[in-house]
C-alpha cells in the first residue's frame, strides 16, 4: 500500500494518532463530555412553543389566538357526574352535581363555570339523562394552569368519595395534559433504564469479558451524554421536542455500541491472528474504523431526511439524531482506539469463565457457513423466499384509542366520548379575525353556531369569547365522533369547507381559520404525506451518492437501496400485520384502531434505512477488502459475510433489545414503534443481510463492482488498511503489515 493511500485513509490516520497520543486522545474526550454538559446547563433547551408547533390552518388559528389571547388560552376542564340508574332529574343526582359545583366555586383559578343543571347549558346532559357535566375554563395558558390544576382534581375526588354511589371524576385539557405528559415521561424514562442493562447483557455475551463490555458502553452513554446537552445549543434556533433526549438515547445508544462492537471486535480478530497490538489497531482503525465512517455519514445524511418533513419535531428530531450520530462516530474514530492502546490485552480482563468460554466455542462462523452454502449454491430461491408478499399499510390517527384504560383520565375521558362525544374535551376552535362590533360580524357568528348545530355534525355548547380590543372573536364547537376518527374529519371538513364559507366568509375583510385537537392532526397528516416524497428522495438519491463514491460501483449502489427498502417494507408489513390486523393483540395488551400511527412511516424509514446502513457498509467493506486482495466475488462474499455474520449479529440483538423495550409500553403509539424497529432490525440482518445480500450478489458475480466509463474520476477510495496475516482459502499472500 502506497503512502498516498495511507494517508488518504482518514480513519486510519485518526486510529493512528488516538493510539500514540492516547492521553490527549481519553482526557480530551472527557474534557470534551464534561464542557458540553456545562454549555448544555448554562444554555438550556427551548422546547417547542405549542403554539408555534402546529402546521397549515391550524397553525393560521393559533397565531390569530396568541396575538388576541395572550393570557386567555381556552383551558376547558370538565367533572363527569354519572349513574348507572339513576337521572339528571333525581334529588341525589342534583345534590352531586351541586357538592361539584360548590368544591370549585370561588377558586380564583377558574372562569366560565357552566352548569349541567342551567336550561342555557342543557346540551352538558347526555340523551339518557344519566351523565352530566360540569364545565369551566382554566385562566392563562397551559403551562400557567398546570400548578394550579392539582388541588383542584383533589378537591373533586373529596367529592366523588362523599357520593360513592355516583362516578365522579375529572378530566380536561390542563389534568389529563399534565397526568398524560407524566405518565409519557415516566415511560421513556423507565425504556431508557432498562436498555441500559440489556445492552450490558448482550455485551457479557459476545465478548465473555468485563472489560470489553465497558469500552463500547463507556463510549456510547458518553456520546449519548454529550449530545443530550449540546442539543441545548441549536435548540435556540430550532427548538427541540419534550422528547428528544429519548430520541437521542434511542438513537445514539444502538449506533455507538454498533460502532464500538466492530472495531473492538476486528482488532480482536486481528490479534487472534497473531498481530502484534499496534498492528492489530492500525488493521481495525484502517478497516472497521473506514467502515465507521462512511456507515455514520450515511447516517448522518438519513437523519437529515426529518429536516424536510416540515414538521418542527421532526426537524428537531433530525438536528439531534445527526449530532448524536456524529458524535457517536467521533468517539469511536478517537477515544476507542485510544483506550484499546492503552488497555491491550488486558481488554479480556474479568473474563466471565462460563460466557467466554461460549463465546469462544460458539463456532459462528460454522453457523452461517452452515446458512450461506445453501444460500450461495441456490441464490434465486433464497432471493424468492425471503423476499415475501408486498403489504399495503394503512395510517390513522392516534386518538383515545392509543391509550390504556390505565392511564390517568382516560377513563374519564373514554366514558365522556361514549355518553357524548370526544369533541367536548377537543372541541375544534375557530379564530375570526373581524370587527366584533360590526352587525354583519354579529350575524354571521350567529349562523355559524345555527348551522353547526343543524349539520348533526357538531352540537353544543358552543361557547363565543371576544379579546378586549374587538379584534378577534373565538368559538369552540365540539364535533362528533372521537376526535381523531373519520366522523370528527368529516365533521371538520364540513366546518371548514362548507359553513364558515358560508358564514363568516360573506363578512368583508373577514379572516378564519381552525384549530383544535381534530384541525392539528389533521393539517399534520395532511402535511406528512405531501412531505414524504421529498424526504424519501432526500434520504435514497444521497445514499446512493455515498455508497457509489464510497465503492465505486453503480451495482453495489442500487443494490444496497433497494435491499435497505425492503428492510424497510418488511418492517412495514410487520406493523400491518399486528397492528393493523391485530395478531397481536393479545400478546401484546391493545385494542387495534384499524391503522398505524400517521407519524411512525417516516420516522421509521429515516431511523431505519440509516441504522441498516450500519450493517451494510460493514458487510460490504469486508467483501470488497476480501475482493480487493484477489478472491473471487462468491469467495469474497463468503469470507466477507462469515467474517462479520457474528458481530453484525451482536449489534442487532443490542437495539433489537433497546427498540423492543418501547414494546412494552402501554402507549400504542410507542408498541408500534418499539415492535416495528426492532422487527426491521432483526429481519435486516438476517434475511436481508445474511440470505438475500449474498444471494444476490452471487447471481450477479463480476457485474457486482460494474461502474461506468464516464463514473471514472469519481475519488478512489479503496478499501486499502491491514488485511490478515493469515487470508483465507484462496487468496493470495497479504502485504506486510503497516
Amino acid at each position: 500500500m502506497s503512502p498516498l493511500k495511507r494517508s488518504n485513509n482518514i480513519a486510519a490516520r485518526m486510529g493512528r494518532w488516538s493510539a500514540s497520543h492516547w492521553k490527549t486522545a481519553v482526557f480530551g474526550w472527557l474534557a470534551f463530555v464534561i464542557a458540553a454538559v456545562m454549555v448544555g446547563n448554562f444554555v438550556g433547551t427551548k422546547n417547542i412553543d405549542t403554539a408555534d408547533a402546529n402546521v397549515g390552518q391550524a397553525h393560521k388559528a393559533d397565531q390569530i389566538l396568541k396575538q388576541a389571547f395572550p393570557q386567555v388560552d381556552p383551558q376547558t376542564e370538565l367533572v363527569l357526574v354519572q349513574s348507572s340508574s339513576k337521572t339528571i332529574q333525581d334529588p341525589a343526582f342534583r345534590a352531586t352535581v351541586k357538592d361539584v359545583e360548590n368544591t370549585i366555586a370561588g377558586n380564583p383559578a377558574i372562569k366560565n363555570v357552566r352548569s349541567p343543571l342551567d336550561p342555557a347549558h342543557a346540551d352538558q346532559v347526555s340523551k339518557d339523562g344519566r351523565s352530566a357535566m360540569v364545565v369551566w375554563d382554566m385562566k392563562g395558558t397551559y403551562e400557567n394552569a398546570k400548578p394550579k390544576i392539582d388541588g383542584i382534581v383533589s378537591a373533586v375526588g373529596q367529592a366523588a368519595d362523599r357520593h360513592p354511589a355516583f362516578y365522579v371524576a375529572e378530566a380536561g385539557s390542563v389534568s389529563s395534559g399534565k397526568a398524560l405528559d407524566k405518565m409519557f415521561s415516566d415511560q421513556l424514562k423507565l425504556a431508557g433504564e432498562r436498555s441500559i442493562p440489556i445492552t450490558v447483557i448482550v455485551l457479557l455475551l459476545v465478548f465473555g469479558a468485563l472489560v470489553a463490555v465497558g469500552v463500547p458502553l463507556l463510549v456510547a452513554l458518553s456520546s449519548v451524554i454529550a449530545t443530550v446537552f449540546l442539543v441545548a445549543l441549536p435548540s435556540h434556533l430550532v427548538p427541540m421536542d419534550q422528547n428528544v433526549s429519548a430520541v437521542i438515547l434511542l438513537v445514539g445508544l444502538a449506533v455507538g455500541v454498533d460502532y464500538s462492537l466492530f472495531y473492538l471486535k476486528r482488532e480482536r480478530e486481528e490479534r487472534a491472528l497473531g498481530r502484534s497490538p499496534r498492528a492489530a489497531l492500525e488493521a481495525a482503525a484502517a478497516t472497521s474504523g473506514r467502515s465507521v465512517l462512511i456507515s455514520g455519514i450515511t447516517v448522518m445524511v438519513a437523519m437529515g431526511g426529518m429536516m424536510f418533513s416540515g414538521d418542527k419535531a421532526y426537524l428537531g428530531f433530525g438536528i439531534a439524531t445527526m449530532m448524536v450520530v456524529g458524535v457517536a462516530m467521533l468517539g469511536s474514530l478517537t477515544v476507542l482506539p485510544a483506550l484499546l492502546s492503552r488497555l491491550g490485552d488486558k481488554v479480556e480482563r474479568g473474563k466471565i469463565p462460563f460466557l467466554h468460554r461460549l463465546r469462544r466455542d460458539s463456532g459462528e462462523n460454522r453457523f452461517w457457513k452452515a446458512i450461506l452454502t445453501p444460500v450461495l449454491r441456490r441464490p434465486v430461491v433464497a432471493a424468492a423466499l425471503a423476499g415475501g408478499p408486498v403489504l399495503q399499510l394503512h395510517t390513522s390517527q392516534s386518538g383515545l384509542d392509543a391509550m390504556p384504560n390505565s392511564a390517568p383520565t382516560v377513563g374519564t375521558m373514554k366514558k365522556i366520548e361514549k355518553a357524548f362525544s370526544n369533541g367536548d374535551l377537543s372541541p375544534a376552535i375557530v379564530a375570526i379575525e373581524a370587527n366584533t362590533n360590526s352587525p354583519a360580524t354579529h350575524q354571521a357568528i350567529s349562523e355559524l353556531k345555527s348551522q353547526a348545530i343543524a349539520s348533526g355534525q357538531m352540537h353544543g355548547p358552543v361557547v363565543v369569547e371576544v379579546n378586549p380590543s374587538h379584534t378577534v372573536t373565538r368559538v369552540s364547537i365540539p364535533l362528533a365522533g372521537k376526535g381523531s376518527d373519520s366522523v370528527s374529519n368529516a365533521a371538520l371538513d364540513t366546518l371548514r369547507n362548507t359553513i364558515l364559507p358560508a358564514t363568516v366568509g360573506t363578512v368583508q375583510g373577514a379572516t378564519y381559520a381552525v384549530t383544535g385537537p381534530t384541525a392539528q392532526s389533521a393539517d399534520e397528516n395532511a402535511l406528512l404525506k405531501q412531505k414524504a416524497p421529498i424526504v424519501f428522495g432526500f434520504v435514497l438519491v444521497f445514499a446512493f451518492i455515498l455508497l457509489l463514491v464510497s465503492f465505486r460501483s453503480i451495482v453495489i449502489a442500487v443494490k444496497a437501496i433497494l435491499l435497505n427498502l425492503l428492510s424497510v417494507g418488511a418492517a412495514y408489513g410487520v406493523l400491518v400485520a399486528v397492528f393493523q390486523w391485530g395478531w397481536g393483540e393479545s400478546f401484546l395488551g391493545f385494542h387495534s384502531n384499524g391503522g398505524i400511527a400517521s407519524w411512525l412511516p417516516i420516522f421509521m424509514f429515516v431511523i431505519l434505512f440509516g441504522l441498516s446502513m450500519d450493517y451494510h457498509v460493514f458487510i460490504l467493506s469486508r467483501v470488497r477488502e476480501a475482493y480487493d486482495r484477489g478472491l473471487k466475488t462468491e469467495d469474497a462474499v463468503a469470507h466477507g459475510i462469515s467474517t462479520t455474520a457474528g458481530v453484525v449479529s451482536s449489534a442487532a440483538l443490542v437495539m433489537v433489545g433497546v427498540f423492543a423495550v418501547f414494546a412494552l409500553m402501554p402507549i400504542l403509539d410507542m408498541k408500534e414503534m418499539g415492535i416495528g424497529l426492532a422487527a426491521a432490525v432483526l429481519i435486516d440482518a438476517t434475511i436481508v443481510r445474511a440470505v438475500l445480500l449474498p444471494a444476490t450478489m452471487k447471481l450477479l458475480g463480476e457485474k457486482n463492482w460494474y461502474l461506468p466509463r464516464w463514473l471514472e474520476w469519481l475519488p478512489r477510495l479503496e478499501h486499502e488498511g491491514s488485511v490478515p496475516e493469515k487470508a483465507p482459502t484462496g487468496a493470495p499472500a497479504p502485504a506486510p503489515a503497516a
